[in-house]
């Protein structure tokens, strides 16, 4: 295995490992960029990054306690899994995404008014649960649904407004139409078939898996459910990204559904943000936050070259800013 070379060029010295076999360490430019800024402007405490490029990738950090195979939460990332399984089904002719969501959850009559598409694209207007809960409360399903739907809508239907609401109710559909869980459901149809052998839906158990950083708090994951369960690696959430905009995991038309923002005026598809670099590039991705943690992935639109960081913080200062310098810097260098 290569050895870990020291950044001294850096202020805060992030570790480099390549792991193309056969390859000598190098250092990349963009790696140089990227990882003091999520420290130095973004203010978290430390931060990992891992950019896969067809079997080669590169790890860096700027703290030698976090590793390539942390286990990590993954907050709303877990959007793109959920997303992933409903249009799978929807392409198996089991369910309709124009149709009502009552056709589903016909115990939620104020539901009539909204499509599943509308839940996908987070343009439901749906009251987000998390904004009562704190995201410290864990619910079930049916209480999200509830409060949900017993609270006025923040926007109408059709305009773009995001709620973890939107995809507690979209797990409550996998449920009704398979007869499984959504954490079934995507462990059959995703993980298993992509050897994320690092991937999981805890349920309600609270702890991180080791290997971990210190930013694994213990947490009920039952506080955001299908809308942010997940516990995953970085290699393990590249290869589920590489995959996906490979065309590995969705036919060709469901996964241009899945990518098309129109109906959420060009700010959301189903679960994947599109954010336009300065090269003219589009990349397609997630965010999370989840108990002390926030990561993000991004990736080409032909899935050929993935980036996935993390940050041993809940919340990153001047986050938009920050991570459109982020994104340039990765994926515009020459």
């Amino acid at each position: 295995m290569p050895a870990l070379r020291t950044l001294l060029a850096i202020p805060l010295a992030a570790v480099l490992l390549c792991v193309n076999p056969g390859s000598a360490p190098r250092v990349e430019p963009s790696a140089e960029v990227t990882l003091p800024l999520l420290v130095t402007e973004g203010k978290a405490p430390s931060a990992a990054l891992l950019v896969t490029e067809g079997t080669a990738a590169r790890f860096a950090t700027t703290d030698p306690a976090l590793t390539r195979a942390d286990h990590v939460r993954a907050g709303s990332i877990t959007k793109t899994f959920i997303a992933t399984v409903i249009l799978q089904l929807a392409a198996e002719n089991r369910l309709n995404l124009a149709a009502p969501v009552t056709t589903y959850l016909p115990s939620y009559p104020p539901l009539r008014d909204l499509t599943v598409r509308s839940l996908l694209t987070q343009t439901s207007g749906l009251y987000d649960f998390t904004s009562t809960t704190g995201g410290e409360i864990p619910l079930t399903p049916a209480a999200v649904a509830a409060l949900a739907t017993a609270r006025a809508r923040p926007t109408p239907p059709g305009r773009y407004h995001y709620s973890n609401t939107n995809y507690v109710l979209l797990g409550m559909i996998i449920r009704q139409v398979t007869g499984r869980s959504y954490a079934s459901e995507a462990r059959r149809r995703i993980i298993t078939p992509l050897h994320l052998t690092d991937t999981a839906f805890p349920g309600t158990r609270r702890s991180v898996p080791a290997p971990h950083g210190p930013d694994a708090v213990r947490l009920n994951p039952r506080t955001a459910g299908a809308s942010g369960e997940l516990i995953s690696t970085l290699p393990d959430l590249n290869r589920f990204y590489q995959a996906l905009l490979k065309g590995r995991l969705l036919p060709h038309r469901a996964l241009s559904a899945m990518l098309n923002t129109r109906p959420a005026q060009g700010r959301y598809g189903m679960a994947l943000i599109p954010e336009r670099l300065s090269c003219g590039l589009t990349v397609w991705g997630h965010n999370g936050r989840m108990a002390h943690t926030y990561i993000r992935t991004a990736t080409t639109p032909d899935g050929s070259r993935v980036l996935t960081y993390r940050a041993t913080t809940s919340s990153l200062t001047n986050s938009t800013q920050l991570e459109h310098r982020l994104l340039n810097a990765e994926f515009c260098q020459p």
